[in-house]
């Protein structure tokens, strides 16, 4: 999203009930969500704000200046958490900028430190040459993309997961019978029973939605519990593809 379809998304947003706002400085609309967030009259401290470090500026001096930039354009003293959005293995620089992510951290600048698109070798690297475990990894998972052994890595060092294209992004996931059949058989949106999965594994699942009214659908995933052999059903029954990049090989500039 950019320009005002941004202000008035996240505008409505928090108006819902939601608390916690993704962007990046990739996505051109970090000032829209700013303006946003200023005008929300909701106290700063209740809403966790979170952008990303684009592949054009990875490196230490690269990544201060970077961040600095992002903060400016959200208009905040702090951010909530701060990732970096692709690992670029190639350009081989990421360890430098978390390097420069642990200093703002330590400075009170960002309040929590994560990464997004990380393979599990690579957040052993993090580790072991920073000695600083990320706080969260910002991946594509969906029930045609469960990433169950990367979810159990997280959970091992404690890491935080979160889905991006959690709904499948348009791969025709929720019209498949078995999403469909449960929800009828819980009086809910095919929707809402691939975010309850999400919920019920320790994700923090992140739709994207322009539509008012599916806002406030997604908030009611809340509202209801799988049962045990829906939910395994669901990670186990759908065919397993990547809709989205290989961060392996996938370079964001």
């Amino acid at each position: 999203m950019s320009g005002a379809q941004t202000e008035e998304a996240v505008a409505d947003g928090l108006r819902a009930g939601y608390r916690l706002i993704d962007t990046g400085a990739a996505y051109g609309n970090e000032a829209s969500v700013g303006r946003a967030l200023s005008a929300c009259g909701i106290p700063r401290e209740e809403v966790f704000v979170v952008t990303k470090l684009p592949g054009r500026d990875h490196g230490w001096a690269e990544t201060l200046a970077s961040f600095e930039q992002s903060r400016l354009r959200l208009g905040v003293e702090y951010v909530d958490g701060y990732l970096i959005h692709w690992p670029l293995p190639r350009l081989d620089r990421y360890v430098d900028s978390w390097r420069a992510m642990i200093k703002l951290r330590e400075e009170g600048l960002i309040r929590s430190i994560g990464v997004s698109n990380f393979t599990a070798g690579q957040l052993d690297r993090l580790e072991a040459e920073t000695g600083v475990v990320p706080a969260v990894n910002q991946v594509e998972m969906h029930p045609g993309f469960p990433q169950d052994e990367l979810l159990a890595q997280h959970k091992k060092r404690g890491i935080q997961t979160m889905a991006y294209s959690p709904l499948g992004r348009g791969g025709g996931l929720l019209g498949t019978p078995l999403i469909t059949d449960i929800a009828a058989a819980h009086g809910v949106t095919p929707a809402q029973v691939v975010l309850r999965w999400h919920v019920e594994r320790g994700v923090i699942p992140l739709p994207r939605t322009s539509d008012a009214r599916r806002r406030v659908e997604n908030l009611e995933a809340f509202g209801f519990a799988l049962t045990a052999e829906e939910s395994a059903r669901i990670g186990r029954s759908l065919p397993h593809r990547r809709i989205g990049f290989d961060p392996e090989t996938h370079e964001e500039f």
